[in-house]
Formats: C-alpha cells, structure tokens, sequence
C-alpha cells in the first residue's frame, strides 16, 4: 500500500464513525486461480452488464467518431441496443464487431480510475464494488476518499497491490468476483443451508436471474423462492456437489401448494404438497429471464421431464438444478 493511501486511509477511521462497511465472509483471496473476464452477450443480465453499459457509455460520450452511437440504457439486462452500441464501439477500437463482450472487448472499456476520477467509468466501477462486496458506498460517479478506501479494501482481499487505483488486474478481479442474492422480501427469496455454510455465491448472471425470478414468482403469489447450495465465494471444492464450483449451478426447492418451500424441507415431486404447475412456472421464469444462457435444467419430475424444460439426474428428486451458461466459456460444461 503506498504512503499517500495509508495517510488517507488513518484520515478515515474516525472513532465511533463507519464509513465503508464490508460483509467479512472469506479470508484474502491471494492465491485465487482461474480469474477471468466474464463474457457477456445478449441474454445475460447483471451487475457486470449495468458494469459494461456504464463502460460503453462513458466511451461512447469520449469518442467523437462515436457521437451518433445511440447509447445503451443502464438497467443491467444485455438486450439488442447494448449489443448495437458494443458492436459500434468494438468496431471503432479494431475489434471483431459481434457485440459479445470478452476479455479483448472488456481491455478496451476499462481505464485506470483513481482519485479525482469523475463519469461513468467511475459509475461502473462503484455498483462492481456495491453489488460484489456490499460495500456501503454511494454511487456518485466521482472517486473520493470512501471509493478509494472500498478499493484498497477489495485489493487487499483479493492479494492484489494495494494502491486505490483501478488498474486492468483490479477491474478483472472484481468483474469476475461472485456475488451473494439479497434474502428478502424485496427479492422474493429465502435461504436454505445443506451444511456448506455460505454457500450463496454466484455469477453477477446467475444471481440477477435467480433475484429476477424469485420477485416473479412471490408476485403470482406462490412464495419465495428457496435458494440452497451456489458456490462458495470464490469457487472451488464444495462439499456434496460434483459441481458449483463456478458460481454457476444454483440449487432451488420446488414449490408447494401452501408456498411455504421457505420453511418445510425435504419436499419431492411425488410428494402431495408438490405444487407442479408453480414449479413449471418457475423453470419457466428461469429460461425466459436468461435467453440462451441456462445450459440445463436438473429435476426429475416425470412430467416436466416429458414437457423438455428439465432433464433427469440421480439425486435430483427434491430440487431443482439451473446451469447458467457464457458464451465461448473455457469448458464446455458451462459454455453456451
């Protein structure tokens, strides 16, 4: 950590005054493998989108041989006016135009924010460190003393050089970080444990879809959605799965005629309290929240099975298992 941080950062701790606050779920992440840039297309939704949209706004507003590009909304879904203004922009920085954003792609949306940074950019790199490390933080699009502290913090955490500057190792380590779903009413989820204790995290992707579906389903009046086992916060071994280990396998319980998944475990699709047509509508929800980009289903109800929306899998009579997928993902497993 450089000196001028330190000072900036002992300027700030202030007794009997919390100015960031950070959920303290993992020890540092210092010898984390595998951190990619998450590609993102169309289908997808997220933080990493709202993330990309800012990105490709701020470049759009810079770029005066861009000034006719229509700029994308900022509302974290990746539809065909982000596609059109991702092509534009790749397009003009000697890119393949195919409006899907990897690592080539996000290289040229990011630039080095720190102090006294202002825009967008600054924008983008606020809601990545709001939605992956609940950082207590406004969104202002200025980068001031408290951005920069939750910076230096996330570089800490992640075993990277604490200097409260976004340089491109920083910005791929927080785009790819997981992030957990709010539990709420808000939400329209509840949390169930199999033992792996916080075990919530996932994909920017898998979380908005799973938040998205959960706010549908309590609004048609068929509960919660109760969400298990995703991964843990930065992947690997989970005990129990021969998966979710990419943040990318969220585990759901059917639903239940009383619409109380949120509190009776163990509930199967032969059971009478099965309330099949709610789960159809879920499983449902899930493939049009996510087009293109849920790669299966798991669930072994004979019926929805023989509807094609979900597939057999041993062990998987008393929940549902939703496989999101990236475009051109390393492993076939998880590719679209």
């Amino acid at each position: 950590m450089s000196q001028r941080v330190a000072r900036r950062l002992r300027r700030l701790a202030i007794p009997g005054l919390v100015l960031v606050a950070f959920l303290c779920f993992a020890t540092p992440a210092a010898a984390v493998a595998g951190i990619a840039w998450p590609v993102q297309s169309r289908g997808d939704r997220g933080t990493d989108v709202l993330a990309i949209q800012h990105l490709v706004r701020a470049r759009l507003a810079s770029d005066p041989a861009l000034a006719s590009v229509t700029p994308p909304p900022a509302d974290g879904v990746f539809r065909s006016s982000t596609e059109a203004a991702v092509r534009a922009f790749q397009a003009a920085n000697g890119l393949a135009p195919d409006g899907i954003v990897d690592w080539a792609t996000w290289g040229k949306l990011i630039g080095h924010v720190r102090e006294g940074s202002r825009g967008e950019i600054v924008v983008a790199l606020q809601v990545e460190l709001v939605a992956k490390r609940r950082v207590a933080l406004s969104v202002t699009g200025r980068l001031g003393p408290v951005t920069e502290a939750a910076l230096v913090a996330f570089q800490k955490h992640m075993g990277l050089r604490q200097t409260g500057i976004a340089d491109t190792a920083t910005w791929r380590a927080l785009v790819w970080h997981y992030e957990l779903p709010v539990f709420s009413s808000t939400t329209g989820l509840c949390d169930y444990s199999v033992g792996n204790g916080p075990a919530n995290w996932g994909t920017a992707e898998a979380i908005a879809t799973t938040e998205a579906v959960g706010r549908t389903v309590q609004s048609l009046g068929y509960g919660r959605v109760a969400v298990g086992d995703v991964s843990l916060e930065h992947g690997g071994p989970i005990a129990g799965h021969e998966t979710h280990q990419r943040g990318m396998d969220v585990d759901i319980r059917p639903l239940r005629f009383a619409s109380d998944q949120c509190s009776v475990a163990g509930t199967t699709w032969r059971s009478s309290a099965y309330d099949r047509a709610a789960t159809r509508q879920m499983i449902l929800r899930f493939r049009a929240y996510a087009p293109g980009h849920v790669k299966l289903i798991f669930f072994n109800d004979p019926v929805l099975i023989g509807e094609g929306l979900v597939t057999w899998h041993s062990g998987h009579d008393d929940h549902v298992h939703v496989r999101f997928c990236e475009v051109r993902h390393p492993l076939t497993t998880y590719d679209c």
